[in-house]
C-alpha cells in the first residue's frame, strides 16, 4: 500500500482555479464514493477549503491516475491540474498532513481553523465509509500532534493581522472585554475582521457607524448590532470604551476637541482607540490627551512583525515536534506490518497441516496402516514447511550473500558453521 497526497492550495495556484476544484458537502460524498470505486483506493479523505484542495489515499494508485481523476470529476483540462498540484509519497505525505493541520502550512502561518477543517474532513470520509485501520491511525496521530504542536510552541499565540491585533491590545487594556461597549467606524472589510473577532471574544455591545447608513445596517444585521450616523458620533462616543475606524475618508473624523469632550462626560475613565485607516481617521493629537490610548496602524503592523517572527520560531519547534512524530507513526506502521507477516505465516503453517491431517485422517478412515500414516504425514508436513527457508538459504549460497545467510541460520536455530564461530 502506498500512501499518496494530492493538492492545490494558495501557494499553487490563483483563486479562480482554486474555486473550480473545491468540493461542495453535497460533491464531497459524491467524490469520497467515487474515489471508493476507483481501481486501487482503499482509504481517501478529501479536505477542501477557500485555500486548499487536497486528497489523501492509500493504495495502489499512481499519481497521474489521481490528478486524471480530479480532472474529471470537476472537468478541468488535466495539465492545468498537473501544472499547479503538488504530490507527496509516504513520509512526505505524513509530514505533509500533519503540517497541515498543525497550521505550518497556512496562509496565515499558526491560523488554528484549518485543524477543525481537517478533522471535519476526516469524519466526513469515516461516514462514507472510506476510513480503514491505517487511516484512522494515522490521522487521530496527526490530530493528536497538531494539539501537542498548539500547547508545547507559541505558534497560535500572539496576533498576526492588524485586526486581530487590535482586539489583543484591547483585551490588554479592559480585562472584562466582553462587558465593553464597542463603536466600529465604518463598515469595510478590515471593520468586518475586527467585528469577528470581537464577538469571538464575546463582546455584545457593538455599534456600527458609516458615511452609508445601509451598508452599517448591512453589517450591524451580522453582529446584532446598532447603528448611528457619522454626525451622531460626536454625541455618542462618551458612551464607548473601544473605538476602532477604517474609513476611506480623506480628512479625519475623530478630533482632539471630540475625544476631551467625551472623556469629560466619562469622569475620565479611559478610552482606547484604534486607527486602522490611511490616510487616518482620528487626529494624532488624540495622543496627548492623558485618559486615551491610541493606536494606528503604523503601531499594529510593528507588533504583528514581531509575532510574525515569534510565530516563525515556534514553527521551528513545531517541525522538530512533527518529524519525531513521523518516527513514530512509520515505527508503528512497521511494526504492524511485521504483525501480519507473522499471522500470515502462522496461518500458512497451519492451512498445511491441516490438509495434511484431513488426508491422512481420510486414509485411516480407508483402513490404512497407522504408522505408514504417520511417518508420511512427518514427511509431507516437514518438505512442506521447510520448502521456503530451503530455497531461500540455496539463493543466499548461490550468491554469496554472506550476510543472509548469517541471518537465515540464526533465525533457523542452525548449528551450522558460522554459528559455530561465533559462539567461539
Amino acid at each position: 500500500m502506498t500512501l499518496l497526497a494530492l493538492g492545490i492550495n494558495h501557494k499553487t495556484a490563483p483563486v479562480a482555479l482554486r474555486e473550480k476544484v473545491a468540493f461542495t458537502p453535497d460533491s464531497l460524498v459524491a467524490a469520497l464514493s467515487s474515489l471508493k470505486q476507483h481501481a486501487g483506493v482503499d482509504e481517501s479523505v478529501i479536505v477542501s477549503t477557500c485555500n486548499r484542495t487536497e486528497i489523501y489515499v492509500n493504495g495502489n494508485e499512481p499519481q497521474a491516475r489521481l490528478i486524471n481523476w480530479l480532472a474529471d470529476f470537476h472537468r478541468i483540462d488535466v495539465n492545468t491540474i498537473s501544472s499547479h498540484s503538488y504530490q507527496f509519497e509516504q513520509e512526505d505525505a505524513i509530514r505533509h498532513i500533519m503540517r497541515v493541520a498543525s497550521g505550518l502550512d497556512s496562509l496565515i502561518l499558526g491560523e488554528p481553523q484549518i485543524f477543525g477543517q481537517v478533522k471535519q474532513a476526516f469524519n466526513d470520509a469515516r461516514h462514507s465509509g472510506t476510513i480503514n485501520a491505517e487511516f484512522e491511525r494515522l490521522f487521530q496521530h496527526t490530530f493528536a500532534v497538531a494539539k501537542r504542536v498548539r500547547t508545547e510552541t507559541e505558534i497560535g499565540a500572539n496576533a498576526v493581522s492588524v485586526a486581530f491585533a487590535a482586539v489583543q491590545l484591547a483585551k490588554h487594556i479592559f480585562s472584562a472585554l466582553p462587558k465593553r461597549s464597542v463603536l466600529l467606524v465604518g463598515a469595510g472589510e478590515t471593520i468586518e475582521l475586527v467585528a469577528r473577532h470581537l464577538k469571538e471574544q464575546g463582546v455584545e455591545r457593538i455599534c456600527v457607524a458609516n458615511r452609508t447608513v445601509a451598508r452599517a445596517q448591512a453589517l450591524a444585521e451580522t453582529l446584532n448590532a446598532d447603528v448611528l450616523t457619522l454626525s451622531q458620533v460626536p454625541e455618542q462616543l462618551h458612551s464607548f470604551d473601544i473605538v476602532i475606524s477604517s474609513t476611506a475618508s480623506q480628512l479625519p473624523l475623530i478630533g482632539k476637541g471630540m475625544v476631551e469632550r467625551a472623556l469629560r462626560k466619562r469622569r475620565n475613565m479611559p478610552m482606547f482607540l484604534v486607527d486602522l485607516a490611511v490616510p487616518r481617521d482620528i487626529e494624532s493629537e488624540v495622543n496627548e490627551l492623558g485618559d486615551a490610548y491610541l493606536y494606528t496602524v503604523d503601531d499594529l503592523q510593528h507588533i504583528v512583525e514581531q509575532n510574525l517572527a515569534s510565530r516563525e520560531e515556534a514553527a521551528r519547534e513545531a517541525e522538530a515536534i512533527i518529524d519525531s512524530q513521523i518516527d513514530v507513526y512509520v515505527n508503528w506502521k512497521q511494526a504492524q506490518q511485521s504483525i501480519d507477516l507473522v499471522r500470515q505465516y502462522r496461518a500458512h503453517g497451519a492451512n498445511q497441516r491441516d490438509e495434511l491431517v484431513e488426508k491422512a485422517l481420510n486414509q485411516l478412515a480407508d483402513g490404512k496402516q497407522a504408522e505408514e500414516i504417520i511417518k508420511e504425514l512427518a514427511y509431507k508436513l516437514t518438505n512442506s514447511l521447510m520448502h521456503g527457508p530451503t530455497r531461500m538459504l540455496r539463493d543466499a549460497a548461490t550468491q554469496n550473500d554472506t550476510t543472509l545467510t548469517q541471518w537465515l541460520s540464526h533465525s533457523l536455530e542452525l548449528d551450522g558453521p558460522q554459528n559455530q564461530r561465533q559462539e567461539d
